[in-house]
């Protein structure tokens, strides 16, 4: 009986023996390959930004308000596509439209005006240079008259210095000379009365000549006046036009409402007030913002990245494939802003659109879990207060690996 028990104990002692070899040898090789997994493995790094957002390749345009006043139409509504020009917000403009309604009539009503002057200045003309012909005409007649007088005069006074020689001379009778006198101061008088006549004639037509060229100035200058009030009227047109336009609140470019204030019929709004944004058509894009020290010499464009879409949970939707196209050189509030491009062929079920917010992770290299445990903890010991990171290591390529350098 002692033999049997003794026999049995000494299976039992020798069966522990090679288990516990080979639990040692199984231990060994899950070490061994450990250890290669360790030293030899790779695992990618991802950088993750601060915060992200999809964004159109083509600036958001704001809608705000020029003038102020009180709003008399809104057609402002979330989500509605807008072309450029659509007018979206009318304010009241009574008070200018009335006053360009006046300044509109008074153009209209200055045209026939300046038209009847010019007709009245052009007969004035005319009939100033018929009157100065005529008067030349009548000047030239009174000239011939009073030669003609005046060399009958002189014809006269010759034939009384004759007859003055023969009655001294006793062969002509005194009577003779008495009458030649009498014909020659007949004839002086009126040679006289004709030089007076012209010099007359020529006062009354300079005179009249400058009434008429008095009253074609007067009629050119009122003509001046009303072009100028003309003119005075059309910049005032302008004016009233721009400020009835600047009182229609239009969109700039073509594109969605993306953003749209609550306005009402009645209230009003302030010169600067933005009343809505429209996102124009265009290419999406993700913009996210890095802390420097993640970003700067390790962030590339062409490196590939993943976004994560707040309201979309990554278990349920997935992510959505991105490269990065721009990396910004200085740092600006803060954060470093690069810009990442979205995959064409990725198949992604979210409904992409502006403004949607999220996080991007860079994948930036690929290391050894050994070259991370030694990066991690000498990150540690430089920067023992640094900001926290996500570390997941492991060789599949979707495992997040965030890095404080």
């Amino acid at each position: 009986m002692a033999s049997a028990f003794s026999r049995s104990e000494r299976f039992l002692e020798s069966d522990n023996a090679r288990r516990s070899y080979f639990g040692l040898f199984l231990a060994a090789v899950l070490l061994v390959l450990w250890l290669v997994w360790f030293f030899f493995a790779r695992v990618s790094v991802y950088e993750v930004s601060d915060k992200a957002e999809l964004e159109v390749d083509q600036a958001v345009h704001p809608i705000a308000a020029a003038v102020s006043g009180r709003i008399v139409a809104s057609n402002l509504l979330l989500g509605k596509h807008v072309q450029a020009g659509d007018v979206l917000v009318e304010l009241e403009a009574e008070s200018q439209q009335f006053q360009l309604g006046e300044q509109q009539s008074q153009i209209a009503g200055s045209g026939p005006q300046i038209s009847a002057i010019e007709a009245q200045i052009s007969s004035e003309k005319q009939a100033y240079e018929n009157e100065k012909a005529a008067a030349q005409q009548a000047l030239e007649e009174a000239r011939a008259h009073s030669r003609e007088a005046e060399s009958a005069a002189q014809f006269a006074q010759s034939e009384v210095e004759r007859l003055r020689k023969g009655v001294a001379a006793g062969v002509t009778p005194a009577v003779e000379l008495n009458r030649a006198l009498a014909d020659a101061q007949q004839r002086r008088a009126a040679a006289d009365g004709l030089r007076y006549a012209i010099a007359r004639l020529e006062s009354e037509q300079h005179t009249g000549l400058n009434e008429r060229d008095a009253e074609i100035q007067k009629l050119t200058s009122d003509l001046n006046k009303v072009k100028s009030e003309r003119t005075t009227a059309n910049v005032t047109v302008q004016r009233l036009q721009d400020e009835v336009d600047r009182r229609s609140i239009r969109a700039p470019v073509d594109g969605t409402l993306g953003e749209v204030a609550s306005l009402r019929v009645g209230g009003f709004v302030r010169a600067g007030d933005q009343v809505g944004s429209v996102v124009p058509e265009g290419k999406l894009r993700v913009v996210a913002n890095f802390a420097p020290p993640a970003a700067l010499g390790r962030i590339r464009p062409g490196q590939t990245a993943r976004l994560r879409l707040e309201g979309f949970p990554w278990g349920q939707y997935g992510s959505v494939g991105a490269t990065v196209t721009n990396v910004a050189s200085e740092i600006r509030d803060g954060a470093i802003r690069v810009e990442l491009a979205l995959k064409a062929d990725d198949r992604s079920r979210i409904p992409l659109q502006h403004g949607l917010p999220g996080s991007v992770e860079v994948q930036v290299e690929n290391i050894s879990p050994a070259s991370l445990v030694l990066r991690i903890a000498g990150s540690s010991l430089a920067k023992p207060k640094g900001h926290p990171q996500s570390i997941s290591p492991g060789v599949n390529p979707g495992v997040n690996a965030g890095l404080a350098q």
